[in-house]
Parts: C-alpha cells; sequence; structure tokens
C-alpha cells in the first residue's frame, strides 16, 4: 500500500502523463500467469458480450420459448432494501429527498416524489456479475474477460480517477439481453433423495471442506437432471441452483419479516453459502451454457470448495476467462414452489455505461 501511495504521489507531482503510468503497477499479492495463456473467447478477441451473444441466434430464442407450456410467469429478483443480505460491507440506502420532493405545480397540484440511492448498483441482492466484475491477478497486471487488463481498459477522467469499466463495463451485455432456457437443478431434493437431507430440511448446509454435501459437483448436476426428467444441459441455457439458503428472505417471507428475523438471514449469509464446486462449473461449460444463477451471493460453495485453496474458483472459471456470466440472489424458492424445473428467462442488465453489473428482476414464463 505504501509503495502504491508513493507511486500515486510521484505521478501527481509530474503530471496526467505520470499519474497513468503510476496507475499500471502490478498489484501486490497473489498472481495466476496461466490466465494470460486463455486466449481470446469463442466470439472472438474483440467481443465485449460474452455469452449474451447466444441471443443473438434465432434458433436459441425458438427453442427457450418452446418451453414455455402453461403460459404463466414469474419474476425472481429478490427486494433491494437496506436490511436485505448482502456480501461484505456492501449496503443499500434510499431515501425520499422531500415530502414531497417536488410541487405543487399547475392548476391541478401536481406534486412529485424522486428517491436517492447510494449503494454499490451493480453488485447488491439479485445481481449480475458483467465484464468488469471478476477478473484474475497476473504479472500484467488484473486480467479481466477476453484478456484485458483493467487499467488500460478504464474510462479515465480528470487526476487518472476511474469512471467507469471502459469495453468492460456492462452495457455491452445489456445490448444483448438474454432469452434463455431456464434449467431449475433443486439440490435440496437431490440431497433428501440421497438421504443425506431430513424431509424437514429447506437448505443445504454451508459446506466447511471439500466433500461437503453442500458442494454441488459435476457428478451431482448431471444426477440432478437425470433425477428432475428434463432434457440434458445444452448450449445457451441459463442454470439455476437452488440450495434453499435463499428462503432465509425469499419473496414470499421478506416483506413479513421483522428486524431480528432479517437480521437472523444477514448472519446466515455471512458464514458463507452451499453452491458450485469447479468440476461442476467446468462441466457446464463444456455445455456452453449462457448463465449460472442461484439463491446465494455467489453461487459458489464457501468456505470449503471442492478445491482446497481456491477462492470461488467458478466466478474465474466462467467469466474471464469464458465470458459466461453470473445472476446472485434470484429467488429459486418461487420457482420451486410452483415445480417449475425448466422455461423460458428474458431478462437483460441495464445499459449503465462503465458498469461492473446491474440489478435485476428477470422474468421466467413457463
Amino acid at each position: 500500500m505504501k509503495q502504491l501511495l508513493k507511486a500515486g504521489a510521484i505521478g501527481l507531482s509530474v503530471g496526467a502523463f505520470a499519474i497513468g503510468a503510476a496507475f499500471a503497477q502490478v498489484v501486490p499479492g497473489g498472481q495466476d500467469n496461466s490466465a494470460l495463456s486463455w486466449g481470446p473467447s469463442e466470439w472472438g478477441k474483440d467481443d465485449k458480450a460474452g455469452s449474451a451473444n447466444y441471443t443473438k441466434d434465432p434458433a436459441q430464442i425458438k427453442r427457450a420459448l418452446s418451453y414455455i407450456k402453461q403460459f404463466k410467469s414469474i419474476t425472481i429478483g429478490k427486494y433491494y432494501h437496506r436490511e436485505a443480505p448482502a456480501f461484505g460491507p456492501r449496503g443499500w440506502q434510499m431515501t425520499i429527498p422531500g415530502t414531497p420532493t417536488g410541487g405543487p405545480f399547475g392548476k391541478n397540484a401536481l406534486v412529485y416524489h424522486d428517491e436517492l440511492v447510494t449503494t454499490e448498483i451493480g453488485q447488491i441482492q439479485t445481481q449480475f456479475d458483467g465484464p468488469g466484475h471478476i477478473g484474475v491477478n497476473t504479472s500484467k497486471g488484473p486480467m479481466f474477460y477476453n484478456s484485458r487488463i483493467s487499467w488500460d481498459s478504464y474510462e479515465r477522467g480528470a487526476g487518472g480517477r476511474v469512471l467507469g469499466m471502459g469495453p468492460l463495463g456492462v452495457e455491452n451485455v445489456g445490448e444483448l439481453g438474454f432469452v434463455c432456457r431456464l434449467i431449475v437443478l433443486d439440490a435440496v431434493a437431490y440431497r433428501k433423495s440421497q438421504g443425506k437431507l431430513s424431509a424437514a430440511e429447506e437448505m443445504l448446509p454451508i459446506p466447511k471442506k471439500a466433500g461437503d454435501i453442500g458442494i454441488i459437483t459435476a457428478d451431482d448436476v448431471q444426477a440432478i437432471v437425470k433425477l428432475q426428467g428434463i432434457a440434458e444441459i445444452g448450449k445457451g441455457d441459463c442454470v439455476a441452483l437452488h440450495t434453499g439458503q435463499g428462503n432465509t428472505w425469499s419473496n414470499d417471507r421478506y416483506k413479513t419479516m421483522n428486524t431480528e428475523q432479517r437480521a437472523a438471514a444477514r448472519a446466515i449469509f455471512a458464514q458463507g453459502e452451499p453452491g458450485y464446486g469447479i468440476s461442476a462449473c467446468k462441466y457446464m461449460a463444456s455445455r456452453h451454457i449462457a448463465l449460472t444463477m442461484g439463491d446465494t451471493s455467489a453461487n459458489d460453495a464457501q468456505p470449503g470448495g471442492e478445491e482446497e485453496g481456491m477462492a470461488v474458483p467458478c466466478h474465474t472459471e466462467m467469466q474471464p476467462k469464458r465470458g459466461i456470466w453470473n445472476l446472485e440472489n434470484v429467488d429459486t424458492k418461487s420457482l420451486i414452489d410452483a415445480k417449475v424445473m425448466e422455461g423460458a428467462m428474458i431478462w437483460a442488465p441495464l445499459k449503465i455505461i462503465g458498469a461492473t453489473g446491474s440489478p435485476g428482476n428477470p422474468m421466467v414464463l413457463y
């Protein structure tokens, strides 16, 4: 940190050129230079949207919509609220400025309200990980989707201040969006079928070490698909994992929960989460899926994982390496309650230029 501060001070003393150079330092800490060999994505070295490109194919859209059988719909975005679970120090603060904000105006005495929101808008509650969110630290700097080094990509303003993610901005995904076949993997029902959860339990346990039942492996994914009697995971699919942890603040419960109950839900999320192991993500990547989804804050199993010493490895395996994006904290309970194992999902992140991600409220048609 002292070295970075010193470099920044030198840059400020010699002008804007040196400021830019001062930012381009090696980030202290671990490095994984294997990422430097990943090469261009399957959509080419100039691509900025990754797996959203599947939506360009009319055959993929037609296939997704063919899974609408009952002509019903569910929205699966979670509530955005200051008391909802959030990762680490992230927070959601909303106020209504003025009461009302403006007016009255005209003979009809019009008044109106606005809202003021202070938050990590791309990375809170139901959240989409865009191209600029997850990277890998290398000897050349932090590397993101399609081998882009972050400080070479940033949109900068006065004094070198970073104003956005440049070609890594989420708007590049938002321009295409997602129309996909949705698969819902009910890991709770699967573990019960194995006799590893009691009938009364709602969620997988938070894994502490490799082999714990809160980790869903490639073999588990394939077994769940077989158990549910659905078609194999395929190209352009969006795959949601139901671990049950999201039940602690599911949409059918949250608004009636009191402050203490919401605090209890946050405490559970702070301990870790069940989720995908790295083999599951490698398997789904081999099937060329469009999106990983789930009812937790990362969808990776943690703190215990399938391989020791890895930090949320599905994030790096899928996003910067392959351009397969991730949607977190969706309300899978509503789908399980409605017995929706397959359907069509239609959703797009907001076109926030330069943002790392996006809030959202996906629509599932079934």
